[in-house]
């Protein structure tokens, strides 16, 4: 991964499919997970990454991210589910703006993947997470 994760020096990613390069950083003094595709931004809770790593680590297993937008449904036991889920460590969405909230397991899991945390694998279609001690 490179870069440092400020504004100033974002982490440059590519999405689990290994489609698309995006762009993540943090800002401190929001609380967020800021996220760059293109010229679209989409924002998420800042604790996205921590808490994903410490819910995979819980699950001790592969999971399937399962990634959806804001307005689809998700599948129960994916990544993007718990994203959602009132079960979560924030009780709801981690993803913060109207309308962009989805596709969480696409651009936050890529982060734990760069940090060593965590390891991705394709499935036919599917792509699964687990995360690494």
């Amino acid at each position: 991964m490179s870069g440092s994760g400020t504004p100033d020096d974002p982490w440059n990613l590519t999405t689990p499919s290994g489609g698309g390069g995006f762009q993540l950083h943090l800002d401190p003094e929001k609380d967020v997970l800021h996220c760059q595709v293109g010229t679209t931004w989409l924002h998420y809770r800042s604790g996205s990454i921590e808490d994903l790593h410490a819910m995979l680590v819980a699950h001790g297993d592969w999971m399937e991210l399962g990634n959806k937008d804001e307005k689809q449904e998700t599948k129960p036991g994916t990544v993007e589910h718990w994203a959602r889920s009132a079960d979560n460590p924030v009780g709801g969405w981690y993803g913060l703006r109207k309308g962009y909230r989805g596709r969480f397991a696409n651009h936050v899991t890529p982060a734990l993947v760069a940090q060593g945390r965590a390891e991705l694998e394709k499935r036919g279609r599917s792509m699964w997470v687990r995360a690494l001690p």
